[in-house]
């Protein structure tokens, strides 16, 4: 079993290459220190997340805020995991352009539905940059997304770099966690548990 489990809904492929990236890119910044096991959550059931204390989830959002497909049919299951204690990195896709008013909202939505669960929240990503009218991922203050934002549509140039630079940040605050892990998440970056 890896340091990592990462679990992901992917209809169309792109979230699955960024689960794709993102262990590539854990597995380079710790020259393989770090391990990351990739579980799609249509093929292996979510109650395997209870075998790991550090996660990181991916959702797209779909239309007009909805979850997409695997992750809606699984919405229930999240309830039978044990949150307390795991501290968990969230990324999202959406289309900024074609549906700003929804944009990553899959994404608030997740996170919202764990950290009421008493999971511990990492990963929180700047807004600077996007194009978006609103979003449910975002903190109080709105100047970060609660997990990494990525728009494959009509950002897809920047999404190796954003993958690289938000890994290198999370490996970091799953460190940090291991000693200071609270029993829910806020919606802060400078106070992620």
């Amino acid at each position: 079993m890896g340091d990592i489990g990462l679990f992901y809904g992917s209809s169309t492929c792109y979230t699955e290459i960024a689960a794709e990236k993102i262990c590539a890119a854990i597995k380079l910044i710790t020259s393989g220190s770090v391990t990351v096991d990739m579980h799609d959550i249509d093929k292996q059931p979510l109650s395997l997340a209870n075998d790991y204390n550090w996660l990181i989830l991916g959702i797209p959002t779909w239309d007009y805020g909805e979850l997409q497909e695997h992750w809606e049919a699984s919405w229930d299951y999240l309830d039978t995991i044990d949150w307390r204690g795991k501290v968990v990195a969230l990324y999202g896709l959406g289309d900024q352009d074609g549906y700003p008013e929804w944009f990553l909202d899959g994404l608030g939505y997740l996170w919202s539905k764990i950290t009421g669960l008493g999971a511990t929240s990492i990963g929180f990503w700047p807004t600077e940059g996007y194009r978006h009218t609103s979003s449910e991922a975002l903190t109080e203050d709105q100047r970060f997304f609660v997990g990494l934002a990525l728009d494959e549509d009509t950002e897809f140039e920047l999404s190796d770099q954003r993958i690289d630079t938000w890994c290198r940040q999370i490996l970091l605050e799953f460190r940090e966690s291991s000693h200071t892990v609270g029993p829910h998440a806020k919606r802060s970056p400078t106070n992620p548990d």
